[in-house]
């Protein structure tokens, strides 16, 4: 203890001194400071949806860098490179004594070649500073920064930023760009031939490589070699590694670095939503945007001889948002369409392919069901006179049949009767972007007067598959599930409007009819004013596909009609991946709980009578569609002998029956342009009252007049009200009506039962299937 405390006095000002260098040390080591890869930018890789290569972009310096952590090195790269650069890195204090004196000695004293003698720390130093170290100066200011760096840095920070700082060839640096570029795979997967090769090449920059072929010039390999004979001096290799390197080292070069879906990348890179994220996991299927890229090729080549040259088609995943396949343009590089456009974001004029919304928007707001019977007659709406595509009318039609020939007088009539929200007050909803004002368009909105791109009419479609929920297109694999959605139509709505789209027949091509099982496809097509722009939009399976044809620069082309040239790229590309798919998943569409279905007169689209004479089912939804009972069959006493209308009383054995339609006038006067003999109907003008449906109207024994309903609202699903009548023998159905909303059918002598949701006046109506009638009011009271 003595002796100890006497070398202290006798050392104590050289101990303070080492303790206060210590302490300094320590304290620079701790003090924070900014990584070593604060003052690099870097490059960004793009991949598919199953980690295939789509691209990688330049550093803002023009170069391959992407920055690898040291864990993610493989340990083979590691091993080679300090026995190639510096054996005693973990040991030195960021320069080797002994390997300056003698590079000095050997370039300065004894007159031969000139050597190194940089740490990877001392190399890391002049690539951080930028330092010139041919100069002795130089090489001194390079040692004090490599002191520097070890001394605010970790050997393990150090060792991963040379790995990440170093060039490897062309305008290639760090070790993680060059794996992926030259070997097509992660640093942490290189076998050892491909580690070594990767370990040499920062020594030797530019050892020639081949750019045609990759084949590594022979310098590069006899380097990769030597360093191979070192390394089974340390370690033990493997017989089929060592064969390995008696293979053709082939590197792939950046002229051969994939390209792929450019106006896709190109899109995510200028959101900037992943600024600075070197890995950038996309949703695209590289499989199916090399089909649509194939059949699109072949297609305009089969019709370049009718103008066509150009198109743009859209694929998306409607359960997750995500855009599976985007073509902008038909060939990226080609100038002269203007190939680097991505027509998916062009706002262009949709022709009907908005109509399925209004009708959805009509079915939602108890304007028409899917069978509600249109007019398409000649009408005036207000200033405004639409025509038909081909200038002709169709008289009474459906809903359904007026939404497929995509009939123009039915689509604007639906549009307006449209109250909240107006079909303008939807497309904003539907975050349609740069909308004029809704006085700008008026009711020519409804047939294309406004503008939408590819990516939000794929939003509007896909709606259609999520039960009325719009979302927005997912270009990037998010993390967690969008929570950015609206629900813009109901679900009942949503289904009937892809129910009808359903019936949408394609034409019976040769390809088609080979199909045993053919798959469900909802479809509209499109045709813009001036023949600039032809569309098919639609879904199938899971996806829904949009096609564009038309001109960037707007130029007409008579071959521009959505039916005759969209359609058939967009069913080519549907049989193209149903062919690569071999099992495709065809989905069951669910039915929502409140959509109904119902037998009506198809001539009218109302509730079946005993006389209607063409009978069919239509969905609807109770509360809300447009049911009435059907007025065109209306049955008519005839005299046996005059053949005029015969008056009350009737007397059966000198009377019959006949059933007459009766069509309004204008719907008449379409028939009788048309040519279509239509008998009419013969008038009872000469009899003392005017001859109405036969038998007596039906009398509601339930719920009885003049009574107040009170019921709890604490057990309100078992409060009802049975609704009931009396009929005439010749009843077969009675339906029942709630402030003229379609509740629900009974058969006679049966009833059907309500809930009251509400406390008020009701105005119960029963209607036969005769079309006779009986009404009477009831008050309702909710009470605690």
């Amino acid at each position: 203890m003595s002796y100890l405390l006497q070398f202290i006095k006798r050392h104590q000002n050289g101990l303070m001194a080492l303790l206060l260098l210590t302490i300094v040390i320590g304290i620079v080591r701790v003090y924070p400071h900014s990584p070593l890869n604060t003052s690099l930018t870097f490059s960004s890789t793009f991949y598919d949806e199953k980690h295939k290569l789509l691209r990688i972009t330049l550093a803002d310096d023009d170069r391959y860098r992407l920055w690898t952590p040291l864990e993610e090195v493989s340990p083979l790269i590691i091993k080679g490179l300090l026995l190639h650069e510096d054996q005693w890195f973990y040991y030195h204090p960021g320069f080797n004594p002994i390997s300056l004196v003698r590079a000095f000695f050997a370039t300065y004293m004894g007159g031969g070649n000139r050597q190194g003698a940089s740490t990877i720390t001392m190399q890391l130093a002049r690539m951080h500073w930028q330092l010139n170290t041919k100069t002795i100066d130089g090489k001194l200011l390079q040692i004090i920064r490599a002191i520097q760096l070890e001394l605010m840095y970790s050997k393990h920070d150090i060792l991963e930023a040379y790995l990440n700082y170093a060039p490897f060839g062309r305008n290639i640096e760090s070790i993680g760009a060059a794996s992926l570029i030259y070997f097509n795979k992660p640093a942490a997967q290189v076998n050892l031939p491909e580690a070594l090769t990767l370990t040499v090449l920062p020594q030797s920059p530019t050892y020639r490589i081949d750019k045609l072929t990759g084949v590594a010039g022979k310098s590069l390999v006899s380097a990769r070699n030597q360093l191979f004979q070192r390394w089974q001096e340390t370690y033990d290799v493997d017989q089929y590694i060592a064969a390995l390197f008696n293979q053709p080292l082939i590197m792939r070069q950046p002229e051969q670095l994939p390209f792929l879906a450019p106006h896709f990348i190109n899109q995510i890179i200028s959101q900037q939503k992943r600024a600075g994220q070197q890995e950038v996991m996309t949703t695209l299927d590289s499989n199916l945007q090399q089909i649509i890229e194939d059949q699109v090729t072949i297609f305009i080549e089969r019709n370049r001889q009718k103008g066509i040259q150009n198109a743009s088609v859209l694929l998306v995943d409607t359960n997750t948002m995500a855009v599976k396949s985007l073509l902008g343009s038909a060939n990226y590089f080609n100038s002269d369409i203007q190939g680097q456009v991505n027509g998916t974001l062009a706002k262009r004029s949709p022709g009907s392919t908005l109509k399925p919304f209004i009708y959805g928007l009509g079915i939602d707001q108890g304007v028409l069901h899917p069978m509600t019977i249109l007019k398409d007659v000649e009408t005036d709406f207000g200033f405004y006179t639409p025509e038909n595509f081909d200038r002709h009318f169709s008289g009474p039609i459906s809903a359904t049949e007026a939404l497929i020939r995509s009939r123009n007088i039915p689509a604007v009539y639906v549009a307006s009767k449209l109250k909240k929200p107006s079909f303008y007050q939807f497309l904003q909803n539907a975050n349609i972007q740069n909308l004029a004002t809704e006085e700008h368009y008026g009711l020519a909105l409804v047939l294309g007067g406004g503008e939408v791109t590819s990516q939000e009419l794929a939003t509007l479609y896909a709606m259609l598959a999520n039960n009325g929920k719009w979302q927005p297109l997912q270009l990037i694999t998010p993390q967690q599930p969008s929570t950015d959605s609206k629900q813009l139509l109901s679900a009942e709505a949503s289904f009937m409007t892809k129910d009808m789209l359903l019936k949408n027949t394609r034409k019976q091509d040769i390809l088609f009819k080979k199909q045993h099982n053919a798959i469900p496809i909802y479809w509209k097509t499109g045709t813009s004013w001036g023949f600039r722009d032809a569309w098919t939009a639609g879904g199938f399976q899971q996806y829904v596909l949009v096609v564009w044809l038309g001109n960037f620069d707007g130029s007409s082309n008579n071959a521009f009609v959505g039916a005759d040239a969209a359609t058939p790229l967009f069913f080519n590309i549907i049989d193209a991946i149903n062919g690569y798919y071999h099992n495709p998943i065809i989905s069951q569409y669910e039915i929502p709980k409140h959509a109904k279905k119902v037998d009506i007169c198809l001539t009218s689209g109302n509730l079946v009578t005993q006389w209607c004479k063409v009978k069919g089912k239509t969905w609807f939804i109770p509360g809300v569609s447009p049911i009435t009972v059907d007025s065109i069959y209306r049955p008519v006493m005839i005299n046996n002998q005059t053949g005029a209308v015969a008056c009350p009383p009737y007397n059966p054995q000198t009377t019959h029956i006949e059933v007459f339609e009766y069509w309004p006038s204008d719907l008449a006067n379409v028939f009788a342009k048309a040519g279509i003999a239509k008998k009419s109907p013969p008038t009872s003008s000469h009899c003392a009252s005017p001859q109405t449906y036969l038998g007596q109207p039906p009398k509601i024994t339930s719920p009885l007049k003049n009574v107040v309903y009170q019921f709890r609202l604490n057990n309100q699903k078992n409060e009802r009200i049975s609704l009931n009548a009396n009929v005439d023998g010749d009843v077969k159905q009675l339906y029942w009506f709630i402030d003229n909303q379609f509740i629900g059918h009974s058969p006679q002598n049966e009833s059907i039962d309500w809930v009251p949701t509400r406390s008020g006046l009701f105005k119960i109506l029963v209607v036969d299937d005769l079309g006779r009638s009986d009404s009477r009011e009831i008050k309702i009271e909710l009470v605690e």
